[in-house]
């Protein structure tokens, strides 16, 4: 019997669900391998989706065609949209979910995926051939001694490749509690040639909200006129939410804290993996910021079905004593039980400068990572890759153009040139101070960006091309209005005062009010007709006016960076050949030589990218490629 594949997908987290998805919906005979099938895109973590820029790349990936905003929708227990009081470009939407339905959810599209294969079993072996040189990924090996041939293999392996688990002085093998670890694959990778390395992360302990007083803790509730992260109409904003809570640390719960840190794993040394520096464990944050006497933490529900509850911020691998008396000081959770301790995990990753834009390898054709693989910590970050990865396969073994976004393409675009061009010294997460464009880059207009995109690559359904050719043509018809049509002064000055905004001294264009920050277009419908009935008349979404009034406000900035863009473009458009020996211009200084060599950048936009190449590298280099 020949188990033969065009596409092997290695792990099903939320990068190897993604990946499968994409592939599959390509066209090509995909097989998805994970060790357990009730847990497709577990959150392992927090239950939540996206926030601050992790928000604009689920977006993102709805616009592409992927599947993550789908499943948050269908699973949100609250929603809100964070940075509404900042710009249009800071606005990012994040939603609580119900744990459990997420991967029931996730499953259920995977199991009813043209396509696609699943199986589960644990792979532990690369099968690769080496033709004159040229090593090539041909399949995998799985624990049980089964083998599968592709054309082409994406590793999502998350944190169980040589995964370790600590609480005290403790430890255990494991990709995370209840799951083991995954041993075989680093080691072949390493043998090959591939540069591996640890990185670390960690969780909190889990509570039961029968032990929880809730009365002595503030509320925080959803969005009064909820949004959802999907551009698909078949998808509806959440009912019914549930709130979080907000909950302080104290002095007292730090003096408790520091009892344990004799024994914590993090300052013994027995941790040698490098954390993330922004979702820090609660010890980190009394040694980091020694003076602070308390800490905002966030109790979030895991579900609508359950009472287990997840304590944000409250990360900890100290023993599981020290935990629970310090968690019993804080107010409200006095007499707290908990389902599970909070624990750190150890995980092998390699050094993301190993690989294309595409996310293949350059060591070994047509082997793809994606995901924490990459050095990447979070579940948009991961989905992200393997959605790339995923399309990537699928168009190289067909002999299609590779798939990339540009810096001020997509937020996706900057995720994967970061990790590419940079490498990562700790776990990468998105921010949008990592954007450069982040006007161009808004969560609101992720499929105007992208969308025509996901038609031409064969990834968007009927569904999404329909709706999005209505919207389009709804703004182009608002647009025009708001540009054309003016406003008689009485009827704007009426609006204005409420708003205590400058009055008009003559009618003005509808669009030039809407350039000031507090004039909306519902506001001005209130005292104009002709405004109200053109809405009413032309069934005009609340996100289409949204999207109008963020072009006429933002309209300069937006222009500017598009500027900014264009020019910085033609860096990219240099082509620098492969394997290009840098070692042979002697102009560069070594630094730039050494980083070129060991990046080996594709265009002199990439190069100037590079940490340790200069500006005047720079032009050493635009002096020879561009002539």
């Amino acid at each position: 019997m020949k188990l033969e594949y065009d596409i092997i997908v290695v792990g099903g987290g939320h990068a190897g669900c993604e990946a499968a998805a994409a592939a599959a919906k390509l066209g090509r005979k995909t097989l998805l391998i994970t060790m357990d099938m009730t847990k497709y895109a577990s959150m392992s973590c927090n239950p939540a989706i996206g926030g601050v820029a992790k928000g604009q790349i689920v977006r993102e990936i709805d616009a592409l065609g992927g599947q993550m905003g789908i499943v948050t929708d269908r699973t949100t227990i609250q929603f809100r949209m964070l940075n509404r009081s900042k710009g249009a470009a800071m606005w990012s939407p994040r939603a609580q979910c119900d744990k459990a339905a997420f991967s029931a959810e996730w499953r259920k599209i995977l199991e009813n995926t043209d396509n696609l294969n699943l199986w589960q079993d644990t792979v532990n072996q690369l099968i690769i051939s080496n033709i004159e040189g040229e090593n090539k990924v041909c399949g995998v090996r799985t624990m049980m001694g089964i083998e599968f041939s592709a054309k082409a293999v994406i590793l999502t392996n998350g944190t169980f490749l040589g995964g370790l688990m600590h609480i005290g002085r403790n430890n255990a093998g494991g990709g995370r509690a209840g799951d083991s670890a995954s041993y075989g694959i680093t080691e072949q990778l390493v043998e090959l040639g591939f540069e591996a390395g640890r990185m670390k992360t960690g969780t909190p302990a889990r509570l039961d909200a029968r032990s929880i007083d809730f009365s002595v803790m503030e509320p925080q509730k959803g969005d009064e006129n909820p949004s959802k992260f999907s551009f698909l109409p078949s998808t509806k904003a959440v009912e019914n939410q549930l709130p979080c809570y907000l909950v302080y640390t104290s002095k007292e719960v730090h003096d408790t804290l520091r009892t344990g840190f004799e024994d914590s794993p993090l300052f013994t040394g027995i941790i040698q993996g490098i954390g993330p520096r922004y979702c820090p464990s609660i010890e980190d944050k009394l040694r980091t910021f020694a003076g602070k006497d308390f800490h905002q933490l966030f109790l979030e529900p895991e579900g609508r079905e359950t009472n287990e509850y997840y304590l944000n911020g409250f990360s900890s691998s100290l023993p599981w004593q020290v935990q629970m008396e310090a968690l019993r000081k804080i107010k409200g959770f006095e007499n707290v039980n908990i389902y599970r301790t909070g624990y750190a995990i150890e995980y092998d990753y390699f050094p993301p400068t190993q690989l294309h834009h595409t996310l293949e390898t350059k060591l070994v054709q047509n082997l793809y990572f994606a995901g924490q693989i990459n050095g990447t910590t979070g579940y948009e970050e991961a989905a992200a890759q393997g959605l790339v990865a995923g399309i990537n396969a699928a168009r190289k073994i067909s002999g299609e153009n590779e798939f990339i976004l540009n810096r001020d393409e997509a937020y996706i675009g900057v995720l994967i040139d970061d990790l590419v061009t940079k490498g990562v010294d700790e776990p990468y997460r998105m921010f949008t101070s990592r954007a450069e464009y982040r006007i161009l880059l808004r969560q609101d207009d992720a499929d105007m960006r992208l969308t025509p995109i996901a038609e031409k690559l064969g990834m968007a359904t009927d569904e999404r091309i329909k709706s999005f050719n209505e919207k389009k043509e709804k703004i182009n018809l608002l647009k025009n209005f708001v540009l054309n049509t003016s406003i008689d002064k009485e009827e704007a000055n009426k609006y204005l005062e409420t708003i205590n905004s400058t009055p008009i001294t003559q009618k003005k264009r509808i669009g030039e009010l809407l350039s000031r920050n507090e004039v909306t277009i519902k506001g001005l419908s209130e005292y104009s007709e002709s405004i109200k009935n053109f809405v009413t008349e032309n069934q005009i979404s609340e996100e289409v006016i949204e999207a109008i009034e963020i072009e006429q406000k933002y309209k300069g900035y937006i222009e500017r960076e598009k500027e900014v863009a264009d020019k910085l473009k033609r860096l990219e458009n240099i082509i620098i050949p492969d394997n290009f020996d840098f070692n042979s211009m002697q102009s560069l200084t070594i630094e730039a030589r050494q980083k070129l060599t060991r990046i080996q950048p594709k265009t002199i936009g990439q190069a100037s990218r590079i940490p340790g190449v200069s500006p005047a590298d720079i032009n050493v280099l635009l002096i020879f490629f561009g002539r």
